[in-house]
C-alpha cells in the first residue's frame, strides 16, 4: 500500500484524487476508526440502532488496521497490560521511534503466558463481524474496482492505497506519542504507563489524542473534556443524539469511582511543546533491554 502510494500517487496525482484522499480519510477516522471501533464496538459508550453500529464499525474496517474482532483482541491485550506494574515495551511503546515503528507495523507479540482475552459472546458470534473479520482487507477492493471507473488509477492510488497508508502509519504515530508525550493531567497510580494528552493534533485524530483523558475514564464517549480539547467524534455522537440515532452517552461521571485515579496540579502536568515531540522523534531510537 505505502509502495503503491508513493509511486502510483507522483504519478498519477491530480487535485481531484487528493481531495478524494483528504475527504475518505477524515470520514473513516471519523465514522469508522474513532467513533465505531473505538467509541461504540470496544467501550461500548453509547447505545445506537445495530445497522448503524454495523456501517460505523464497517468504516473502521475500511481503515485498514484489521478486522473488528482481531482489534478488539488487540486493544483488550494493550489495556490489560498496560494497567498493570509492569508492562512489556511492545505493548508500552517505550523502545524508541524507530524499533516501535518496526515492531508495531511489523511484528507480532508471542507471549509464554498470555491473558485470557475473551471477547462479548454476541460480538464473537456475530456473523457480520465475523464476515468483516475473515475479508477485512479483500474489502477494500470492491471501493478500488468503483473508483477506478470513476476517475481511474489516481483515484485508485490516493482513495485506497495512500488513505490506508495514512490511516495504519498515523494509528502507530498517534499511539506512540500518545503513550511518550504530552501532558498528564490525571495519573492511574500502579498502572506502568499512562497516557498522554496531544495538543494541535484534535482534529487530525478525530479527538483521540486526549489519551490521558481515555486512560482514566475509557467507557466515556467524550474525549476532550477540557475548554479548548476539541473532539470531532464527540461532536458527531452529539449530532447522532440530535436526531435520535444514539443515546445513553456516557461521560466521566458516569463511570465507576477509581481510587487509583490521581488528579495532578497544573504544574506536575507536563505539557507537550509543540516541537518537542518531532525533535525527539528524530533522536529517539536508543536501544533498550527488552523485558
Amino acid at each position: 500500500m505505502a509502495v503503491s502510494a508513493v509511486v502510483g500517487g507522483a504519478l498519477w496525482f491530480s487535485w481531484a484524487a487528493f481531495a478524494l484522499f483528504v475527504g475518505s480519510t477524515m470520514l473513516v477516522l471519523l465514522l469508522g476508526h474513532s467513533v465505531g471501533m473505538h467509541r461504540k464496538l470496544i467501550h461500548r459508550s453509547f447505545d445506537s440502532p445495530q445497522w448503524l453500529e454495523y456501517l460505523l464499525v464497517y468504516c473502521g474496517v475500511l481503515v485498514g488496521l484489521a478486522g473488528p474482532l482481531g482489534l478488539l483482541r488487540s486493544h483488550e491485550l494493550r489495556d490489560y497490560a498496560q494497567r498493570r506494574p509492569l508492562c512489556h515495551d511492545f505493548l508500552a511503546h517505550r523502545s524508541g521511534l524507530f524499533r516501535d515503528a518496526w515492531w508495531q507495523l511489523h511484528g507480532d507479540l508471542k507471549l509464554a503466558n498470555p491473558p485470557d482475552i475473551r471477547i462479548e459472546q454476541a460480538i464473537a458470534d456475530d456473523r457480520f463481524y465475523r464476515f468483516l473479520q475473515a475479508t477485512w482487507m479483500a474489502q477494500q477492493l470492491p471501493w478500488a474496482l468503483l473508483l477506478f471507473a470513476w476517475g481511474g488509477w489516481g483515484f485508485v492510488f490516493w482513495g485506497v492505497c495512500a488513505r490506508v497508508t495514512a490511516g495504519v502509519f498515523g494509528h502507530w504515530l498517534i499511539g506512540y506519542l500518545a503513550h511518550n508525550h504530552g501532558g498528564v493531567p490525571v495519573m492511574v497510580s500502579g498502572a506502568a504507563v499512562q497516557g498522554r494528552n496531544i495538543r494541535l493534533t484534535s482534529l487530525l485524530t478525530m479527538g483521540e489524542c486526549w489519551h490521558n483523558n481515555h486512560h482514566a475514564w475509557p467507557g466515556s464517549a467524550k474525549l476532550g473534556l477540557r475548554a479548548g480539547e476539541w473532539d470531532p467524534g464527540w461532536w458527531f455522537l452529539c449530532a447522532l443524539a440530535r436526531v435520535g440515532l444514539a443515546w445513553n452517552l456516557r461521560l466521566p461521571e458516569d463511570q465507576p469511582f477509581r481510587a487509583e485515579l490521581v488528579v495532578l496540579p497544573p504544574s506536575a502536568r507536563a505539557p507537550a511543546a509543540p516541537a518537542k515531540p518531532i525533535r525527539r522523534c528524530l533522536q529517539a531510537f536508543r536501544p533498550r533491554t527488552i523485558r
